[in-house]
Parts: C-alpha cells; sequence; structure tokens
C-alpha cells in the first residue's frame, strides 16, 4: 500500500531542497556536515538507534510519533526536528519538521508537540506528523538546535523551513531507525 506516488512538484521540491541543504553544509535529508557542529545525543525510550521503528508509529499503526529525548542543546535559541527518510526506491521524504522549540525542552512525549513549537509542511504538502509507511526505509530523527529562533509560520513551506534550519544550525544529534518492525 504506502503513500500515493510523488507528484512532479513534490519530487521537484525535494530536490532543490536537498541541493539548498547540501550546499549549507547541515545534512539535512543526507549525509555529514562539512561544518564542525557539537553533538547532540538523541535517544527514545521506544526503540533503540539501528533498530526497526515500532509499527505503532508507522502509517498502519496509531500512535502518531514516537517518544524522542535529547541533550546536547546548550547556549541554543531554539531546537528544530526534522523526521525524514531516503528510500533507495522511492527517494527521501520529509515526514515531520518541527521548529521553534523551547531550547530547554529536552523531550517531545509520543503523539505530541511541545507547547509553542510550529510545524512545517512535509514532503506531502501537510502539516504535521505524516509516518512513514515503506518497510524498506531508513528512518531519521534529527535533532538540530540553532542560533536563533525562527522567524517562520505555522506550515510554513518546506524549502524554506529546512533552509532557515540549516543556516542557523550549531548542533545536530541524529537516531535513525532501519525499517518498520
Amino acid at each position: 500500500m504506502g503513500w500515493p506516488r510523488k507528484s512532479a512538484v513534490a519530487r521537484g521540491v525535494i530536490a532543490l531542497t536537498t541541493v539548498t541543504l547540501a550546499a549549507s553544509g547541515c545534512g539535512i535529508l543526507g549525509g555529514g556536515s562539512p561544518r564542525n557542529l557539537d553533538v547532540i545525543s538523541v535517544s527514545s525510550p521506544r526503540f533503540r538507534d539501528g533498530t526497526p521503528l515500532p509499527h505503532d508509529y508507522s502509517c498502519k499503526g496509531g500512535q502518531g510519533n514516537p517518544p524522542l529525548r535529547w541533550s546536547g542543546t546548550s547556549g541554543a535559541k531554539s531546537v528544530a526536528l526534522v523526521v525524514d527518510d531516503n528510500n533507495p526506491r522511492t527517494g527521501s521524504e520529509v515526514h515531520w519538521v518541527v521548529f521553534n522549540i523551547d531550547p530547554d525542552t529536552t523531550e517531545l512525549a509520543e503523539n505530541d508537540v511541545p507547547r509553542g513549537a510550529r510545524q512545517g509542511m512535509t514532503t506531502d504538502g501537510k502539516i504535521g506528523y505524516a509516518p512513514p509507511c515503506e518497510t524498506d526505509g531508513s528512518y531519521r530523527f534529527t535533532v538540530y538546535a540553532l542560533n536563533v529562533k525562527l522567524n517562520l509560520q505555522q506550515g510554513a513551506s518546506l524549502a524554506k523551513t529546512l533552509e532557515d534550519i540549516a543556516d542557523h544550525t550549531i548542533a545536530r544529534g541524529r537516531l535513525t531507525a532501519s525499517t518498520i518492525e
């Protein structure tokens, strides 16, 4: 089953965003970063790095986003979270963008958005957690410490949100789920 095929517009946004972010050195939707960033420790009480994402947090489950915990955002003015995958068969897809999380926040509850935080659009043009469906994906939960609070509204475009996150990242950490249970 899975998500419907991505439109040409969505594929274009992903390609443009990937090129922009790769050039900025932030590593969103990609590998490493040429900039020297501080490291954030990211974990979840529901799965460990490199293990499958529990079924409950997929499109076939009903729990919404998994709970996450992080540390290492000292000195940040805000925190952002990007959930994406880079499926070799279907390409890159952003499942969730949350920004302007209070820098004193160190965890995200299951199926929750921290008070005062805002959400940007996903690859599918929706706002909020778009649970992954492809069992052969590699799902990345990346937390970014930012040196500013982003001047973006709820529902900001994916390209603009990711570009602003990339431009203001001072630390980054990632938790990766290898597949879906």
